[in-house]
């Protein structure tokens, strides 16, 4: 396949890359893979399958409590894992670090942590329309059971945040801001800096919800100075199943345990306990030790890529897509922020988006087709679903090519 792409000064090299991803060496349909779904999981590299089997094969044993030579190897390795995350995110410390499952379940840990002791009735948690459900649902249960009220920032046509107003809806009842980095619909990169600065001098915290921009942006909580920060590794390189969550050392503090179990605690009597130091006291029973490993060895190979580069040649793939894919007739394509990353959430003429993703598919191309667990965006858009394209820095020119070719081709077979 030829590009009319002009040639930049990248340092990524996706051909290259692409040979370390042993999933993406395959047919679909009997078509090469093209996988454009890398928002909602992205394939695994052989240093991180090949950390996960040394591990199982040599290491395989809990964390913390053997005094035996196993146990000692699994717990530095899950320990170095936190490391590893810490200085990612520029984090002061290693004991800001939580594993948890998953963004989803470092929202709920702060959600029933920290928001069951500090939220009140009647007082005020600030969303935002373009969250995610994970960054959503939680602030939900929490208000029901609270009788606490929450309020939203509208969300403009263009997909970004509608600041009109935002300073109004501030008040000293408002305990959190919870807001997205980047959106998973429209690709948005929101103003975090301006949102925690507004939000500080009120006094009030902020979580932010980094599963799509952790992957992408390089990031530095300590910049940021946001209160607290979920994201996944599955979106990162890592396995399924293990998540992060970072907060202030204060916020952690204060904040009482999520769950009860072993590793959590200090001292057991009969009728009390008493809790282990951070980040333990918020990691209840054995831990996914092989999926922190395995996170910190997918930092580890994103560190070698570096991540300015990362998100310049993303930013180059992203620019590219969407000036073949506005060229389309019938092209309707949501949002168009100028801070953006490489997802585009777009639907062509009347082709619903589940026909539209079946057609790609037999044509080897994988993409997402739904509400992208983001409904109020499609309230607020008066849309059922819209298809998805996300990109990686695996992910080539030569591939968007052929993406756009196929939506041509589904417009003639649809006959739209």
């Amino acid at each position: 396949m030829e590009t009319d792409m002009q040639s930049s000064k990248q340092t990524i090299d996706a051909a290259k890359i692409r040979r370390d991803f042993p999933v993406l060496n395959q047919q679909v349909h009997g078509k090469p893979l093209v996988y454009f779904d890398n928002g909602a999981t992205t394939q695994k590299p052989i240093a991180v399958i090949k950390a996960l089997t040394r591990y199982y094969e040599n290491d395989n044993a809990n964390v913390h409590r053997g005094i035996h030579q196993l146990s000692e190897r699994a717990t530095n390795g899950f320990e170095t894992a936190r490391k590893k995350v810490a200085a990612f995110i520029g984090a002061k410390s290693e004991r800001q670090i939580i594993f948890t499952r998953g963004t989803t379940e470092s929202i709920n840990l702060v959600a029933a942590a920290w928001g069951r002791k500090f939220v009140s009735e009647g007082d005020e948690i600030i969303l935002t329309e373009m969250e995610h459900h994970s960054n959503l649902i939680p602030w939900q249960l929490l208000a029901q059971e609270k009788g606490a009220v929450l309020k939203y920032l509208s969300i403009t046509e263009e997909g970004t945040l509608d600041f009109t107003g935002f300073e109004s809806i501030l008040s000293n009842r408002t305990k959190l801001i919870a807001v997205t980095h980047m959106s998973n619909v429209f690709g948005t990169i929101n103003p975090i800096k301006k949102i925690i600065r507004l939000a500080h001098d009120r006094g009030i915290p902020v979580l932010l919800d980094a599963a799509q921009s952790v992957p992408h942006l390089p990031i530095d909580v300590e910049h940021l100075d946001c209160d607290f920060l979920a994201f996944s590794g599955h979106k990162m390189l890592a396995p399924t199943g293990i998540g992060v969550l970072y907060a202030k050392r204060s916020r952690l503090e204060n904040m009482d345990p999520y769950q009860g179990g072993g590793e959590m605690i200090s001292s057991v009597w009969h009728d009390k306990s008493t809790w282990n130091e951070i980040p333990h006291k918020f990691e209840a029973g054995t831990p996914h030790i092989a999926g922190a490993i395995g996170l910190g060895a997918a930092i580890d190979y994103l560190n070698t890529l570096g991540m300015e580069n990362i998100t310049h040649y993303e930013q180059e793939l992203t620019t590219f897509a969407l000036d073949k894919m506005m060229r389309i007739p019938n092209m309707k394509i949501y949002g168009n922020a100028p801070e953006r990353g490489g997802a585009i959430s777009f639907n062509i003429g009347n082709v619903h988006p589940h026909d539209l993703s079946h057609f790609l598919d037999q044509q080897g191309i994988a993409v997402r087709a739904g509400h992208h667990c983001a409904q109020l965006i499609m309230r607020k858009f008066d849309i059922a679903a819209t298809t998805r394209a996300s990109f990686y820095f695996y992910n080539t020119f030569e591939e968007i090519d052929y993406f756009v070719e196929q939506l041509t081709e589904a417009q003639r077979f649809f006959d739209y």
